[in-house]
């Protein structure tokens, strides 16, 4: 791969590529080798984007009927706990005695079947993007996966059948770190990625840049803070607040109110889905999941203080995301609304305390599949002005 950087302030940092790329290229490479019969030093991989990578392959071995190839991942200058790991891939003729769980890609002539080796996850609890008893490769790196080895299949003749399992040695140990358990993807690390490409981005760095978004903003008194791009989208779309207004404040909310206090900024709408913003009403300013998760039983303990039975409780906490969490309080008439008041209560004063005199703050949270599920009492006003603001310069 030729090093292609971000520049992010003054440091030119290093972009890297994603275990899904690292999959798609070690696949690619094993395929070449099995049914060309030749040697994959390097393997050439298409991201979802355009862009075209070429990755060295490490681990090269070929047996009648199948073929190994590994492909280390790289994270550039981002801190990853995958970072420098061996991605591998085997490519058989023949049926591999994996983990349950095969996923089955057929075109024409042309049928793969992808599994889950060693030190890769399987999926045992519902809510994410893959099903229950499927390995955790994410949907990106799976079409990756599939694309890059059928090309192979049309390239070289081959018509008919191929199995593909992906493993990472020490997957399962790795996994151990983060919160893959938790989550319900048991055994090994998850296969991610969506465009392919590690960004990387400097915690100082960025934070540097949301100061001066905050400042540019301070002139007009009010703006938004949104973690991430679904919020500036869904403010936009739903509530009609131009982007020129928002700023992109990562997970760390707190930083962000006290720099909005100490830039001058008036008052402040924070927004956001309830995957992360939930996590403010346990006082949690810094919303990444390595520092703190919190979510299900921030909804089990209001739910139960709301009138919630100990055994829909029970299942509360053990949800993988919000809108799990949330219909299962739907399962009682007017529980999920009361439990969001009294978390958007919570939320309040956990804001108020932080921002201080100087700030006032709101906060809206959301999630896609139910659209507003509270706000704060100033938060409708406030989210008023902000769209006004849009009429009136289009006035």
């Amino acid at each position: 791969m030729t090093d292609t950087y971000k520049n992010v302030e003054t440091r030119p940092l290093r972009r890297g590529y994603t275990t899904g790329t690292c999959a798609a290229a070690a696949a690619q490479a094993a395929a070449w080798m099995l049914l060309a019969g030749r040697q994959a030093e390097k393997a050439a991989v298409t991201l979802p984007g355009g862009e075209r990578l070429m990755l060295e392959v490490e681990e090269r071995a070929v047996a009648p009927g199948q073929a190994v190839c590994a492909v280390r991942k790289d994270s550039g200058d981002d801190p990853d706990v995958t970072d420098k790991i061996l991605v591998r891939a085997e490519v058989s003729t023949k049926p591999i005695d994996e983990k349950s769980g095969t996923i089955e890609h057929k075109n024409g002539d042309i049928t793969l079947y992808l599994s889950a080796g060693v030190g890769v996850g399987m999926i045992t609890k519902p809510g994410l993007s893959c099903k229950v008893g499927e390995p955790a490769i994410n949907p990106v790196p799976r079409s990756m996966i599939f694309s890059h080895v059928e090309a192979v299949c049309r390239e070289a003749g081959f018509a008919g059948s191929l199995w593909i399992s992906i493993s990472v040695p020490g997957g399962e140990e790795i996994a151990g770190r983060t919160f893959n358990p938790r989550l319900g993807i048991q055994d090994g690390i998850s296969i991610l990625g969506t465009s392919g490409i590690v960004e990387p981005m400097s915690r100082k760095a960025l934070l540097e840049t949301i100061r001066l978004e905050l400042r540019q903003k301070a002139g007009r008194g009010a703006a938004a803070a949104v973690p991430g791009n679904y919020g500036e989208q869904f403010l936009a779309e739903k509530l009609g607040i131009p982007p020129e207004r928002v700023v992109i404040c990562s997970n760390y909310i707190g930083e962000t109110l006290d720099m909005a206090a100490e830039e001058g900024v008036k008052e402040l709408l924070l927004a956001g889905h309830g995957g992360k913003l939930i996590k403010v009403a346990a006082g949690i300013m810094d919303t990444h999941s390595r520092i703190a998760d919190g979510r299900m039983e921030i909804l089990a303990a209001w739910g139960a203080a709301c009138g919630a039975q100990q055994s829909l409780v029970r299942q509360i906490l053990g949800a993988v995301t919000v809108d799990q969490g949330l219909a299962l309080l739907e399962t009682c008439p007017g529980l999920r609304e009361r439990t969001m008041e009294r978390i958007m209560e919570r939320a309040a004063f956990y804001l108020e305390q932080r921002a201080g005199k100087a700030l006032h703050v709101e906060a809206l949270i959301f999630t896609n599949e139910r659209g507003i599920l509270g706000m704060t009492p100033g938060a409708g006003r406030m989210a008023a002005a902000l769209q006004a603001d849009r009429v009136q310069r289009k006035e």
